[in-house]
């Protein structure tokens, strides 16, 4: 397995899939003009810095999280990421799904339910150089090392900064809308109806919804549907489609449309990721400049 490029002028970034641990996805990388538009994951996230600033944007407001920091951000959590600093930032992120750290906290912890954290940042070295180590392990090709590590890390985490999620209070008129909405938004993704055309069929009005959208989910509908879009691309990219076969399914009006979304939101080009999601080890990949 080679190294990770060292940071130089350039940008570069790898996301990728140890076969050992489907669970969990992988990213090194180091952004300097790259700015990640507000988006979500179905699963965890937990990241750290190296080398610069990052400053990640989230519903209480932004972390400016450097070298020692972990920022943890639950599932569906909506945040943008950017450059804190000039140079930019180097880091190595995790993405766990909800049932591995679901699993591990049942295992480990006395939390029950659904967990999460109330804090999205905080300084500990120590999980900071656990998550390196998963990186390092993986890229190795020592699945008991990274397997060992990952646990060690989210029980770390958990025991000291997790609770339970509170369960979701009953929906209000305009809660329900934006489910509804997400869910027609969802079922015709390709060739989605107009805010207006949406909202008359909901029986609201369109700013009405877009309000009860956005409180619901945190974003305005077509950046939820773009986020969708990505997502959807992605399971067609991991399952052998060709990215331009899934931009025309998913409603990206070309493959260029597809790639400049889904770098921005996964931080890879849709090739580079299933490049890697196709391989086991493999050397970093540099975005394009």
């Amino acid at each position: 397995m080679g190294a990770i490029p060292e940071p130089g002028s350039r940008e570069w970034a790898r996301y990728w899939q140890y076969a050992e641990l489907p669970d969990l996805d992988l990213l090194r990388a180091r952004y300097v003009r790259h700015t990640f538009p507000r988006h979500s994951h179905e699963g965890y996230v937990f990241g750290t810095i190296s080398r610069g600033v990052e400053d990640v944007g989230l519903p209480g407001g932004t972390v400016h999280a450097g070298p020692g920091t972990v920022v943890m951000i639950n599932p569906e959590v909506p945040h943008t990421a950017r450059a804190g600093v000039p140079e930019g930032w180097v880091y190595a992120t995790l993405y766990p799904s909800s049932q591995v750290v679901n699993d591990i906290a049942a295992e480990t912890t006395s939390l029950r339910g659904t967990v999460g954290f109330a804090e999205t940042s905080v300084v500990d070295p120590y999980a900071a150089r656990l998550i390196d180590e998963v990186h390092r392990a993986a890229e190795e090709g020592n699945a008991l090392a990274a397997d060992t590590l990952l646990r060690i890390m989210v029980t770390r985490l958990l025991s000291r900064h997790g609770s339970t999620l509170p369960a979701r209070a009953p929906r209000s008129a305009g809660a329900r809308d934006a489910a509804r909405a997400r869910a027609v938004l969802e079922d015709r993704m390709a060739t989605p109806p107009t805010l207006e055309v949406l909202a008359a069929e909901l029986g609201t009005s369109p700013f009405a919804l877009l309000r009860a959208f956005k409180k619901q989910y945190g974003m305005p509908p077509h950046a939820w549907l773009t986020d969708a879009r990505v997502r959807a691309a992605r399971r067609m990219l991991d399952a052998g489609a060709a990215p331009a076969e899934a931009a025309a399914e998913v409603g990206f009006t070309d493959q260029p449309h597809l790639n400049r979304h889904f770098t921005r939101i996964v931080g890879v080009p849709p090739g580079a990721y299933q490049r890697e999601r196709a391989r086991t080890y493999k050397t970093g990949l540099d975005l394009p400049t």
